[in-house]
């Protein structure tokens, strides 16, 4: 039989070598093996005491069978409790003798075996490890999370249950122990949102881990797409001068070192430390104080009383002066920046810096010189959505045609959603399969229709006017020609309208990027969503504008900069081409193709509004 394959650079078995084979492992029983992985569960048996037997003993000294010498410590140990009774009728103490003679061996540990269920992450399905005691103490190793590294062989299981092969361990190479007090993964069945508050834990779990698995397979599926179709993948710069959509909240990059200044401490301004009395309050005491003050200058009170009063209006008047110049200071520095306190050296970038909200601007770049490119990578976006479906940091995969209009665009989208959705399906089938336990039981059914199903394509005003038509529904946000698709719109019509994906095309210019092709019409732009069921919109295309004119009179209206896209204006000045293509939101994707809700949940460190987690 041949041996189980090693992974190449760890010197141990993947359980997914073992586990996921069709006979679920039976076919290696005898084979030794070295395995690694985390304690999912695990329970304690204690194993049955050994009747202690009594050797008869002959007059010589010989077992009455065997014929061995008797140590003196068993016949020591054998007569115990005749001696006891000599010891008890000749008046000695027997708590103390009973203490001594217990004390000839210490009393030994219940014997008992540790069975564990670990897991590597290779596969959904753990395997069974048994653990005598006389290897590692079970307190050691049975709390969740505990990792090991065993060496054993596999074997049918010893006891009855679902599991078709195990582990007898025969030496542990390693113990990763775990504090089940601060360790959160230590209580069951921890809801997702919980979960967050763990991200470094949380790829433990089976469903974070398929969720992780799908999310990879999604990864290559868009790779091997756009390399199978003669696309070239380009790197695109995260931090840029440009706002790439030009409408965005953009997260602003520091160009150097800065410090965070302690707040100073206010010296007190006032004797009777009012200083935190309102100018109004303060003002009507120097009226009162003044009164006063005039009072005793017209009265024969002594000049001591009066100085007093004196010195007294004119610290208030002083206060007051302080208190009006702060109020006019605060004034003018309300519409500055909170980050006052922060020192900054200019000077590491000529310019502002952002991080980019899109890598569209510069994949037009490469596309007016390789033709087909496509790049993949984190964006940015400082909206302060509370959306299930925005992060302020996302994946998007971004492509680039030259030479092609918003129909090829449209067709290259629909192609790429059908591969990516047949890919998963036969290569992530175990992780989709425990999801759809989990999860959505939905998700398989979803993938294979997306993959089979040819998408409806309608205009921007077509769908106006199949939703100004529901009669049996309220909108939360009223539909008319030049409102944006809500989700509730896009919903409506993929799920019970079309019953289908749907790429709807030709938005109102008003609604998309400043760089989309106007159209004949003047009012709408080439640009198209594709909306998928479950999560509406996946992808957002345009076929982008090449006239140069047109281009430089929409920026003018947009009031941009027009020096920030000098550079992509040469585009146009230079060898221009007629180019298309659309923005993949990856994490949404992820989305449909788990059956998850929250977006939150389909990234491995989620940056969103509020939270940055680790």
């Amino acid at each position: 039989m041949p041996p189980v394959d090693l992974s190449k650079y760890s010197k141990r078995v993947l359980l997914k070598t073992v586990l996921d084979r069709a006979d679920g492992g039976l076919g290696l029983v005898d084979q030794r093996v070295v395995v690694g992985g985390w304690v999912k569960s695990s329970r304690e048996v204690r194993k049955d005491p050994v009747p202690a037997t009594r050797p008869p003993v002959g007059g010589d000294g010989k077992q009455g069978t065997g014929g061995k010498d008797v140590r003196c410590v068993e016949v020591f140990q054998s007569r115990i409790p005749f001696l006891r009774t000599i010891i008890k009728v000749f008046g000695g103490n027997t708590a103390h003798t009973k203490e001594k003679v217990e004390s000839v061996g210490p009393k030994p540990a219940t014997p008992s075996v540790s069975i564990l269920q670990i897991s590597d992450g290779s596969s959904t399905i753990s395997l069974q490890v048994i653990v005598d005691s006389s290897i590692a103490p079970p307190s050691q190793l049975m709390p969740t999370g505990t990792c090991i590294l065993a060496e054993g062989v596999l074997q049918k299981p010893s006891l009855q249950g679902k599991h078709a092969i195990e582990l007898k361990a025969e030496r542990l190479l390693h113990i990763g122990i775990v504090d089940q007090e601060s360790y959160p993964l230590s209580k069951k069945g921890l809801p997702l949102a919980r979960l967050r508050d763990c991200a470094h834990f949380r790829p433990r779990t089976t469903t974070v881990a398929s969720v992780m698995k799908v999310r990879n397979g999604l990864n290559q599926a868009s790779h091997a797409f756009f390399q199978n179709h003669g696309f070239i993948h380009v790197e695109v710069p995260i931090i840029t001068a440009t706002n790439t959509e030009g409408f965005s909240d953009v997260f602003q990059v520091s160009t150097s070192k800065f410090s965070v200044e302690e707040p100073k401490k206010e010296e007190p301004i006032s004797m009777d430390d009012t200083q935190n009395i309102s100018l109004e309050t303060i003002k009507l005491s120097i009226v009162e104080k003044a009164k006063k003050v005039e009072e005793l200058k017209r009265s024969d009170s002594n000049k001591e009383a009066l100085d007093v009063a004196v010195q007294d209006l004119h610290k208030t008047n002083l206060l007051a002066a302080e208190l009006e110049a702060k109020s006019k200071s605060k004034s003018r520095s309300k519409a500055k920046s909170k980050t006052d306190n922060i020192k900054t050296d200019d000077g590491f970038f000529s310019n502002q810096a952002f991080l980019t909200t899109s890598g569209s601007l510069h994949l037009e770049s490469c596309a007016s010189a390789l033709g087909n490119v496509y790049a993949f990578g984190p964006r940015f976006q400082a909206d302060k959505s509370e959306s299930k479906k925005h992060l302020a940091e996302k994946w998007m995969v971004e492509t680039e045609i030259a030479f092609s209009e918003l129909e090829d665009a449209m067709n290259c989208a629909e192609d790429f959603l059908k591969f990516v959705s047949n890919s998963i399906s036969e290569n992530c089938y175990e992780n989709l399969y425990f999801l759809a336990k989990r999860v959505d039981k939905t998700i398989l059914d979803r993938l294979n229709s997306m993959a089979s199903t040819t998408f409806e394509k309608i205009t921007y005003t077509t769908a106006v006017e199949v939703l100004s038509k529901v009669t049996d529904r309220t909108f939360e946000t009223k539909i008319q020609w030049g409102v944006a698709l809500t989700e509730e719109h896009e919903s409506y019509l993929v799920d019970e309208f079309y019953k289908k994906p749907v790429i709807i095309y030709d938005h109102p210019k008003e609604l998309k990027p400043f760089n989309v092709r106007l159209n004949d019409d003047g009012k709408t732009v080439a640009a198209f969503d594709v909306i998928i069921p479950k999560v509406g919109a996946v992808i957002r295309g345009s076929q982008k504008e090449e006239r140069l004119s047109h281009l430089t009179k929409r920026i003018k209206e947009l009031g941009l900069r027009k020096d920030q896209y000098e550079w992509y204006l040469d585009l146009r000045r230079q060898g221009t081409v007629k180019h298309s293509g659309f923005n993949v939101m990856f994490d949404v994707m992820v989305l449909f193709a788990t059956g998850l809700n929250d977006v939150r949940d389909a990234v491995p460190f989620p940056r969103h509004h509020g939270k940055v987690h680790n």
